[in-house]
């Protein structure tokens, strides 16, 4: 049975939201740990950061328990941002690993990029978003730094990267996941998802979730990062501007695509299907190295999918084989559910943490090596003797 204790969790999002009281004068100002480490270092000034000071103020009086770093610090750890500590590089800064002598831990620094209305309050939306959430598949925010024009985040560091390094191009010393290492890994994904959308309260839909943003320990238990760039104080023009950049192509859900439809946590949910896919069969979403017809994963997949004589088409040829046929079976079928084009009828997130949960256990008597040809599919199998058939 399924165990689940975060549900009696309530996440302190809505109460910062609400609770907080919002003053006009110079006093509120001062009233807000982050609204005065931003507005009171020498040479702090500008429109750009008075708009980040007022965005605070809107959200009240609010207690951030992390770590403020002075940007000298954060050089140091860096060995001034050298490129060769490098870890990833998306559209709102570069994340560098970095070693904090005082404490002799080893973290991610996360150095946003200085221009535009954007990377600014990206950085208040993420330290606020992180420091009110906290669950076991989420990355840990240790601290930042506001020195100046300086906007810097610190995580925990991920020894073994991301989801990404470990499905595509590996090199030679690098083994490849086995499958219930990517079971393992999937249910972890979801598990964070779940407690973005079902316990998180307002909701915090992810956007940009992608094979690149879920990081792993050296136990390789997912934990997602980049949520914290989620809908927090955008007007809806910046919104619009803002989903543009954050929402990858080839993982952005079609009613979006099509129309420009608002994303809602069944867009995560295809995003989450997207990469459950990319988790079995090895490939990208977009690979232009490819043949013309297999450069759009989803595009080349969705026929095979209806083939079930065709399904091991699908399976990572580095598995060799090594894989349960019906559970492969499942976990293609919880893809395909994720798939749908119609955002209602895909599944809800905590419905494919169940069907995960069960994939990744080894020991599983339906999960087990023989052929899966005669079963049905359980989309989630809430026990053994009770099922969804995929249609």
């Amino acid at each position: 049975m399924r165990k689940n204790p975060l549900k009696s969790s309530k996440s302190s999002v809505n109460e910062a939201r609400t609770s907080g009281r919002y003053d006009d004068d110079a006093g509120a100002l001062v009233s807000s740990p982050i609204a005065r480490s931003i507005s009171m270092k020498p040479g702090v000034g500008g429109s750009k950061q008075k708009m980040v000071v007022e965005d605070v103020l809107r959200y009240g009086e609010m207690r951030v328990e992390a770590e403020v770093f002075t940007f000298c610090e954060l050089a140091k750890a860096t060995n001034n941002f050298n490129p060769d500590l490098l870890l990833g590089e998306g559209g709102f800064g570069r994340v560098y690993k970095g070693h904090i002598r005082r404490t002799n831990k080893m973290v991610a620094v996360k150095q946003l990029d200085r221009n535009g209305v954007l990377g600014n309050r990206e950085f208040l939306a993420e330290i606020l978003t992180l420091s009110l959430v906290h669950h076991p598949n989420l990355v840990n925010l240790i601290g930042y730094c506001a020195d100046g024009n300086q906007r810097i985040l610190v995580f925990e560091f991920m020894p073994n990267g991301s989801l990404q390094d470990h499905l595509f191009d590996l090199p030679p010393s690098r083994n490849h996941l086995d499958w219930y290492t990517r079971m393992h890994i999937a249910k972890g994904a979801a598990q964070g998802l779940e407690y973005l959308h079902d316990t998180v309260d307002p909701p915090i839909i992810f956007r940009d979730f992608k094979t690149s943003n879920v990081l792993l320990d050296k136990s390789f238990n997912s934990k997602l990062s980049g949520f914290g760039v989620a809908k927090f104080s955008l007007s809806e023009e910046e919104d619009s501007a803002f989903t543009r950049i954050m929402e990858t192509y080839g993982y952005c859900a079609p009613e979006y695509v099509k129309s420009g439809e608002q994303l809602t946590t069944k867009s995560d949910v295809y995003s989450f299907g997207v990469v459950l896919l990319e988790i079995i069969s090895g490939r990208r979403v977009i690979d232009n190295a490819r043949l013309t017809e297999e450069q759009n994963l989803i595009s080349w997949a969705k026929p095979l999918l209806n083939d079930r004589e065709k399904f091991r088409t699908l399976a990572d040829p580095l598995l060799v084989g090594n894989y349960p046929t019906k559970g492969m079976y499942q976990a293609l079928a919880v893809a395909a559910m994720c798939l749908q084009d119609e955002a209602n009828t895909r599944p809800l997130i905590g419905d494919i943490v169940s069907a995960l949960e069960y994939l990744a256990t080894p020991d599983e008597e339906w999960n087990g090596m023989a052929d899966g040809d005669g079963v049905e599919c359980l989309l989630v199998p809430k026990d053994k003797n009770a099922s969804t058939t995929l249609e």
